[in-house]
């Protein structure tokens, strides 16, 4: 018989965690909770690896030590739940060198189950099964180590998050998740309110209007670690309900917000995983991370730049090559390459090279032109067969190419001619081992455009419509909106983004310019945002924030390959919880509540 359960959790405490016993505790009496994650019956002795989420210990029951004992852990099973007591001792020889409790065991004089488990639908490791089973089963797929784990450098970063900004004057003032519903941005998830028929709240996609009453408010140094909603297409990196570090302080310029961010990096980096980062981060514009790497979210981990021809294949005039001559003859194309070193690019094959083709549609090219550089600067295996020597001999200078490199060109409009390349360089670089592993390669991006054209040709607000223009550029609001500098700034890493925020306008007359430029009439403007420009009529102080994705910071952080291993619950790509079976269809009468009617 097993000791009675209240007795045993109230007489005996548990005294360490599975991972925390050394060799120092040898001959010590310790007391343990947690799962069987194997067992072993080696005629005579019975051993178990019992788990929690502190790690592993080995325990062994022997006949003589408690007969009765023993007796009840010939019937133990995998994921069973038990309590242990014993003394600690040595392993000897028998040592494991792949645990880090792997110098001891626990000799067992007292063992009960508290709860029996049927046989799990998938072995409870880091080799799990399929992901569709796992998430069906989240609650034991979070049993894995290396989840639990994630999760506990997950609740790291709040803590550490926290006390940082408590410790920089913040005060945590939490926001509402049902607000306004305001269209542009992302798309919202609707809430329909019954005890306001056919009325709808909206889930917020950020608290970003919220904060900034905050500072009409006076509150000055205002965070949160809140939840935000968008009812967006899902990838792997991407997940309709995430978290986020949010941000917002009073009489600041960028270089204040910079500061604060950085030492909250800073701390997460060095409570994690003990690393001292070096600050301030590398700042680059965002003409300038546009121009090197056609990203701007560039790794730079590497260099391999790409480099610019639109000035040289119109000085030749496409070079006697017609589809160069065709490029620049929009007003708006460029022309832009980028190189592979010899020592990588003798390792691709002409089929190599043919896969690379497919691999640019991807991005909406029609092909990538290339040319294999040979001696005396000659080009092979180039399409652009009739390119003059001066064209040719203008775009090596510029590549700066040597016998063997090869050269990948696209032209066309800025967006595809950079993503297209700028993917290039990343995908190359994965492929072929360039990205060096270990590294933490931080720097502000600043300087974006204040505006971005969308499809019919107008003008939407690149971050947000809150966002302040470079008071130099103010004179071109009207004139030329597409030239206009917004003082929004993202932190990258790695090629991630992990942060994004900007300098808000505190000032009426300015906000309403930027409103005109985006096509927004005084009425269009006060049907959206009337509260937040209602509020900036009592005195609005200069502020500016940034909020920081805690899903992304804990993804990067603990290694993982998809948001799914930092996030408990997470949905599938299509937005389902496999779990729970969310979503689901609800009564008839739950939708006579709502004054809500299905279509066919």
């Amino acid at each position: 018989m097993s000791d009675p359960q209240p007795t045993f959790l109230s007489e005996l405490k548990r005294s360490h965690d599975c991972g925390a016993l050394r060799s120092s505790e040898t001959g010590k009496s310790v007391v343990l909770f947690g799962w069987v994650a194997a067992r072993r019956d080696h005629g005579g002795c019975v051993f178990i690896d019992l788990r929690d989420r502190g790690g592993i210990t080995q325990i062994v029951f022997e006949p003589h030590v408690n007969a009765e004992a023993h007796a009840l852990a010939g019937e133990l099973r995998n994921e069973f739940c038990v309590g242990v007591t014993g003394v600690v001792q040595e392993r000897g020889e028998y040592r494991n060198k792949n645990l880090a409790t792997g110098d001891i065991e626990v000799r067992a004089d007292r063992l009960t189950i508290f709860s029996r488990s049927e046989t799990p639908p998938f072995e409870i490791g880091d080799d799990a099964a399929n992901e569709t089973i796992r998430l069906k089963h989240r609650y034991l797929d979070l049993r894995r180590p290396s989840l639990q784990k994630n999760f506990l450098i997950r609740s790291q970063i709040y803590q550490t998050a926290r006390r940082h900004l408590a410790e920089n004057g913040f005060a945590e003032i939490e926001t509402p998740f049902m607000v306004k519903y305001t269209p542009g941005g992302a798309r919202n998830f609707l809430v329909p309110s019954r005890m306001n028929p056919g009325q709808f709240y909206a889930l917020a996609e950020s608290p970003q209007i919220f904060k900034q009453l905050f500072m009409v408010a006076g509150f000055d140094r205002y965070f949160q670690i809140v939840r935000c909603f968008r009812d967006e297409d899902l990838r792997l990196d991407r997940q309709p309900e995430f978290t986020q570090i949010d941000v917002e302080m009073s009489f600041v310029v960028e270089e204040d917000v910079y500061r604060i961010v950085e030492g909250l990096v800073a701390s997460l980096w060095k409570d994690v995983l003990g690393v001292t980062l070096p600050t301030p981060f590398a700042r680059l514009t965002y003409a300038d991370a546009m121009g090197r790497y056609g990203s701007d979210k560039p790794d730079l981990r590497f260099d391999l730049p790409l480099f610019d021809l639109t000035g040289a294949v119109r000085k030749h005039e496409g070079g006697s090559v017609e589809l160069l001559r065709a490029a620049i003859a929009g007003p708006t194309n460029i022309v832009k390459g980028w190189k592979l070193p010899a020592a990588v690019a003798s390792k691709m094959s002409r089929a190599d090279l043919d896969k690379l083709e497919e691999y640019v549609k991807g991005f909406g090219a029609r092909g990538l032109a290339r040319a294999r550089v040979a001696a005396g600067g000659a080009w092979t295996q180039s399409p652009m067969k009739t390119i003059t020597d001066e064209l040719r001999a203008d775009i090596n200078t510029a590549a700066n190419a040597e016998e063997g490199d090869l050269l990948f060109f696209q032209f066309g409009s800025k967006k595809l001619v950079n993503a297209v390349l700028g993917g290039l360089r990343l995908h190359l670089a994965d492929k072929f081992g360039l990205i060096p592993k270990g590294q933490w390669r931080f720097a502000w991006v600043t300087d974006f455009p204040l505006f971005e054209e969308a499809e019919g040709g107008h003008m939407v607000a690149a971050h947000h419509p809150f966002t302040s223009p470079f008071p130099s550029d103010l004179e071109c609001l009207e004139s030329d909106p597409a030239s206009v500098r917004a003082r929004a700034y993202d932190l990258v890493l790695n090629g991630n983004e992990i942060a994004g925020g900007s300098i808000r306008i505190h000032q009426s007359d300015v906000q309403a310019r930027v409103f005109r430029a985006l096509g927004l009439s005084e009425e269009d403007a006060r049907a959206k945002f009337g509260f937040l420009l209602e509020a900036f009529r009592y005195g609005p102080p200069p502020h500016g924030g940034i909020a920081a994705g805690v899903d992304r910071l804990a993804m990067l952080l603990c290694g993982a390959d998809s948001l799914r291993d930092v996030i408990a619950f997470p949905k599938t790509q299509k937005g389902t919880d496999l779990l729970t079976d969310a979503p689901s269809v609800v009564s008839p009468k739950q939708l006579d509540e709502l004054h809500i009617a299905l279509k066919e």
